[in-house]
C-alpha cells in the first residue's frame, strides 16, 4: 500500500508544471489499473505495510476513487483552458486523492478519523474557489459547519474506544452496549451519506460547486458516510436490533419525501442532488437491516451511484457550459441541437431509475430483497420510492431534451470528443459490472 501512496506524493510536483494537466490525468487512470492487479478475494486485511492495508470493500472504493478522480480533470477542461488557477486545482485533486486513498486503506480509527476530515478541506476550496454564484460561500460553511458539528463527539469517543481496547484497530474491537457512545461515532456517518434531516448540506454544495467539486462529492463523499458505518457497526451489533426501525423508517420515508422534492425541481442539478439523497437513503436502509444481502446491495449501491451521478452531473454541466443555465425551463429541447447528447442522457436517466443492465438495478434489488426479509410491511413504501425514482428520472430526461426550445439561446456548439469519453468512460463500468457481479456478492 505504501508504494502507491509514494507514487501519489511524486505526482505533486507535477501540478507546478505548466500543461501537464493531460498527464497527470492520464496518470491517475495508469494507477487506477496498477492498483487493480492487487485485487484478492480475502475478506481479511491484505497488501499490509505500516498502518495501511486493504480489505475487500476498501479495494473497490480505491479504484473508485482514482476513476473518478481521473474523470474529473476531463470533464473540468474549461478551468484548464481558461488557467483560471489550473496548478492549484491539480495540486488540490492530488490533495484529495491522497486524503481519500489514506481514509479507504487505513487499518486504525484515528488515522481513518483524521484524513476523513482533511477531505473536507480540498472539497471546499474547490467549492469556495470555482464555483460559479456568490451563494457558494453560504454552500460551503453550511457543508463545513454539519461537518464540524458532528466531528468533535466522535473525536471524544474515539479516545474513550482507545481507553476501553488499548488499540484503535479495526479487527481488535469488540461488542459494546452504549447509546450514547453510537449516536457519537456515527452522526457524523448520517450526515456524510446523508440521513434525512441532516441533508441540507448537499443539494447547497452541488448546486454551488464546480462540475469536478460535484463529481467527487456524488462520487465518493457520499461514500465515506456509509464506509465508516460498514467499518464499525459491528461494535454496535445489540444496539442496531433495536434502534433499526428507527433509521430503516425515517431513510426510507425521506427518501419518498426527496422523490416528492425532485419532481418539484427546476434546476438540473439540484434535481440531481436530490436524487442523491433519495438513493442513499435506500443505502442507509439497507445498511441498517444488518444482514449480508442489505449490506452487500448497499455496497454494490454505492459504487453504481458513485459512477451514474457523476455522470449526470457531467452532463448538466455540458447543458450549462452551453446555455449559460442549468434551468428546466430554458434549457428545452436539446434533442433539437445535440441528439447525441441525448443519447447520453437516456442512457444515464435510465441507469438512475435502475434499469437494466446498470449496477443500481443489482444493488436496488439486493436491498430491497434484504428490507422486505426485514419486514414485509416496508413493501408500499419500497414500492413507491422505486416508482418515484423512475419518475423524476423521467421527468429530467424529457423536460430537458424535449419541447419547444427556448428564444434566449443566442448560439449553440456542439459536443467535443473529450466529453463523449467522459461519459463513456462513466457508462461501461457502471453497465459491464454487472456481468461480473458474483465478485461483489
Amino acid at each position: 500500500m505504501m508504494k502507491f501512496l509514494f507514487f501519489m506524493f511524486f505526482l505533486i510536483p507535477l501540478s507546478f508544471k505548466n500543461k501537464m494537466e493531460w498527464l497527470i490525468s492520464l496518470l491517475f487512470f495508469i494507477l487506477f489499473f496498477m492498483f487493480s492487479l492487487s485485487f484478492s478475494f480475502s475478506k481479511n486485511f491484505y497488501c499490509i505495510s505500516m498502518f495501511l492495508g486493504c480489505d475487500y470493500v476498501s479495494y473497490f472504493f480505491i479504484l473508485l476513487t482514482l476513476w473518478i478522480l481521473g474523470l474529473m480533470i476531463l470533464a473540468s477542461e474549461k478551468i484548464i483552458t481558461t488557467n483560471f488557477y489550473s496548478k492549484l486545482f491539480i495540486l488540490m485533486l492530488l490533495f484529495l486523492m491522497i486524503s481519500l486513498y489514506l481514509v479507504f486503506s487505513s487499518m486504525n480509527l484515528f488515522i481513518f478519523y483524521i484524513f476523513f476530515e482533511i477531505s473536507v478541506i480540498p472539497t471546499l476550496i474547490l467549492i469556495l474557489g470555482w464555483g460559479y454564484q456568490p451563494e457558494r460561500i453560504q454552500a460551503g460553511i453550511y457543508m463545513f459547519f454539519y461537518m464540524l458539528m458532528t466531528s468533535l463527539p466522535m473525536m471524544v469517543s474515539i479516545f474513550y474506544l482507545y481507553m476501553k481496547f488499548n488499540s484503535l484497530d479495526f479487527f481488535k474491537f469488540m461488542y459494546l452496549n452504549s447509546y450514547l457512545l453510537f449516536f457519537c461515532l456515527t452522526m457524523i456517518f448520517m450526515v456524510k451519506i446523508p440521513m434525512y434531516f441532516v441533508h441540507l448540506w448537499l443539494p447547497k454544495a452541488h448546486v454551488e460547486a464546480p462540475v469536478s467539486g460535484s463529481m467527487i462529492l456524488a462520487g465518493i463523499m457520499l461514500k465515506l458516510g456509509g464506509y465508516g458505518l460498514m467499518r464499525l457497526m459491528k461494535i454496535f451489533i445489540f444496539i442496531i436490533n433495536d434502534l433499526s426501525i428507527i433509521f430503516i423508517s425515517l431513510s426510507l420515508v425521506g427518501s419518498l419525501i426527496v422523490s416528492f422534492m425532485c419532481l418539484v425541481q427546476s434546476d438540473m442539478k439540484a434535481l440531481i442532488a436530490y436524487s442523491s439523497v433519495s438513493h442513499m437513503g435506500l443505502v442507509l436502509a439497507g445498511i441498517f437491516t444488518f444482514s449480508l444481502w442489505g449490506v452487500t446491495g448497499a455496497f454494490v449501491m454505492m459504487l453504481a451511484h458513485g459512477l451514474c451521478s457523476s455522470g449526470l452531473f457531467c452532463l448538466s454541466n455540458m447543458s450549462y457550459e452551453r446555455l449559460g443555465s442549468r434551468s428546466l425551463f430554458l434549457g428545452k429541447g436539446l434533442i433539437n441541437y445535440m441528439p447525441n447528447l441525448t443519447f447520453w442522457w437516456f442512457l444515464f436517466c435510465s441507469s438512475n431509475m435502475a434499469a437494466p443492465p446498470s449496477l443500481n438495478l443489482l444493488g436496488e434489488i439486493m436491498i430491497i430483497n434484504s428490507l422486505i426479509w426485514w419486514n414485509l410491511n416496508l413493501v408500499i413504501i419500497i414500492m413507491l420510492v422505486s416508482f418515484f425514482s423512475a419518475s423524476y428520472s423521467l421527468y429530467l430526461y424529457s423536460f430537458s431534451q424535449h419541447g419547444k426550445s427556448s428564444n434566449m439561446i443566442y448560439y449553440f456548439y456542439s459536443g467535443y470528443v473529450r466529453e463523449y469519453l467522459v461519459l463513456m468512460l462513466h457508462w461501461v463500468p457502471l453497465n459491464l459490472l454487472i456481468f461480473v457481479s458474483d465478485l461483489m456478492i
